[in-house]
C-alpha cells in the first residue's frame, strides 16, 4: 500500500492551508458573529458567501466529488488529507461546498439520478446556489436499522404521496434549502430490503411543517437540526430516484462515503485539539511550572499523538481500499474508522478540554462545540453500534 500524496493533492494541500490559515480561520468568530446578528439566525452569513467566493477563485471547490465533469475528480486516497485540513475548522466544510447533508445528497443525485433531476437539482448544488436536506431519521423507531422506518411513499396515478415525522433532519432551516431527499416506505409487502424507496421534495411543496429546530448538546447549528412533519405531501412520479424500491440501496451507497468524509474530518478535529492543548500547556502555570512539564499533560499529548497518527493510516487505508478494490471491499474497514476516529477525536478534544479548564467548557474557543459534535457523530450515520456490528458479522464470516 503506497500513501504517497499525488502531485495534485500536495498542490491542493498548499493551497487550502494557505486558505484556512488567511481566510477560515480569522473569520470564526465573524461566522458566529454575523449568524447571532442575523434576524434569521439560520440564514447563511455574509462572511461565508465570501469565503465561497475566495475559494472558487483559488480552485478549491467541490474537492469531495469524484467524478471528473462534475468536482475534482479526486480519489479517496487523494482527497482524505485535503479533508483532515478542512476538517480543523466548523466552517471549513461549507467554505469549500463540502459540506453535510450536501455532499451525501450530490452524490446520490449523480450516482442514480436522471438527467432532468441532475439539471434540476444537482447542477444548482455544485453551484451552492441552493442547499439540501435528508429525511432519513425517525423520533418514533431506531433509525439506525432503516427496515424500521415508518414514513410511507404512496402511488396516486402521476404523483406520490408522502407522510410521515422526521427528524434531526439537518440543513431543513437554512432559508436557501430547497430540496429534501425523502425515505419512506413504498411497498410494505415486498422482501424486507426492497420496500424503500427514496423520493425528491422541493421544500416548498404543502403539507411540509418544520415542528421545530433541535440542539445538539445545547448547541444550535446555524443549518438548523429539524423535527418536520409531511402530511399528504404531493410529488410527481418523475421524482423518484432510481425505481420504487432502491431506496435500502441508495441509502447504503450514500453513507458509505459520508462515513469516510467524517473520520477525515475526525482527525482534523483531533490535531485542532491537540495544537490547543500543547499551546496552552506552555503558556498556563500550575503549581510551580506550566503545566507542559505536569506528567499526566505530557501523557495526554503523548497519547494523543499516537493516537491520531494510528487512526489516519486507517483512515488512509480504507481510501486505498476504496479506490483500489471498490466500496464493499473496503466495508469493515470503513466502518472501523468510522468507530475509531470519531472516538479518538473525543477523547483528544476532552484532554484539550480539562487542559483549558473553565475556559475549555466556554465559548472563548472551539473546543466546547467539538466536544458536542465528536459525541454527537457516535451516533449520526450509524452508531458506532451498528459499525461494530457489521465488523463482527464480517470477522466471524471468515471462519463459518
Amino acid at each position: 500500500m503506497d500513501f504517497s500524496y499525488s502531485a495534485r493533492t500536495e498542490d491542493l494541500l498548499d493551497k487550502l492551508e494557505y486558505f484556512m490559515d488567511s481566510y477560515v480561520y480569522p473569520a470564526e468568530r465573524t461566522y458566529d458573529e454575523q449568524v447571532a446578528a442575523n434576524d434569521n439566525p439560520h440564514e447563511q452569513p455574509r462572511i461565508m458567501r465570501e469565503l465561497q467566493a475566495e475559494a472558487r477563485a483559488m480552485g478549491l471547490w467541490n474537492l469531495f466529488m469524484t467524478h471528473d465533469d462534475l468536482g475534482a475528480g479526486l480519489t479517496n486516497l487523494e482527497y482524505a488529507p485535503l479533508a483532515e485540513v478542512v476538517g480543523r475548522s466548523v466552517i471549513g466544510n461549507e467554505a469549500i461546498n463540502c459540506s453535510a447533508p450536501d455532499t451525501g445528497n450530490m452524490e446520490i443525485l449523480a450516482m442514480y439520478g436522471t438527467e432532468q433531476q441532475k439539471r434540476q437539482w444537482l447542477k444548482p448544488l455544485l453551484d451552492c446556489g441552493i442547499r439540501s436536506a435528508f429525511a432519513m431519521t425517525e423520533p418514533a423507531v431506531a433509525s439506525s436499522d432503516a427496515t424500521n422506518i415508518t414514513s410511507t411513499i404512496r402511488r396516486d396515478g402521476d404523483e406520490y404521496v408522502l407522510n410521515g415525522r422526521k427528524w434531526y433532519i439537518s440543513g431543513i432551516l437554512d432559508p436557501d434549502c430547497k430540496l429534501i431527499i425523502f425515505m419512506g416506505k413504498s411497498d410494505p409487502e415486498a422482501e424486507t430490503y426492497r420496500q424503500q424507496s427514496m423520493i425528491l421534495v422541493p421544500t416548498d411543496a404543502p403539507g411540509i411543517e418544520v415542528l421545530r429546530d433541535l440542539p445538539m448538546f445545547g448547541f444550535r447549528d446555524r443549518l438548523g437540526h429539524g423535527e418536520v412533519q409531511f402530511t399528504d405531501v404531493r410529488v410527481p412520479a418523475d421524482n423518484m430516484l432510481g425505481a420504487e424500491g432502491d431506496g435500502f440501496a441508495i441509502a447504503q451507497g450514500r453513507l458509505g462515503p459520508g462515513r469516510m468524509h467524517y473520520a477525515m474530518r475526525a482527525i482534523g478535529m483531533a490535531e485542532r485539539a491537540l495544537e490547543l492543548m500543547c499551546r496552552r500547556s506552555l503558556e498556563r502555570t500550575a503549581f510551580g511550572g506550566p503545566l507542559a512539564d505536569r506528567g499526566v499533560v505530557r501523557e495526554w499529548i503523548a497519547r494523543s499523538r499516537i493516537e491520531i497518527d494510528q487512526i489516519r493510516l486507517s483512515v488512509l487505508q480504507a481510501s486505498w481500499l476504496m479506490d483500489t478494490k471498490g466500496n464493499a471491499a473496503a466495508r469493515s474497514e470503513v466502518a472501523a474508522i468510522k468507530v475509531a476516529a470519531m472516538e479518538v477525536a473525543h477523547t483528544v478534544v476532552d484532554r484539550a478540554v480539562q487542559t483549558f479548564g473553565a475556559a475549555g467548557v466556554s465559548d472563548d474557543t472551539v473546543l466546547a462545540r467539538m466536544h458536542a459534535i465528536t459525541r454527537a457523530l457516535q451516533i449520526a450515520d450509524g452508531p458506532n453500534e451498528v459499525h461494530l456490528r457489521t465488523i463482527a458479522r464480517l470477522e466471524v464470516k471468515k471462519y463459518r
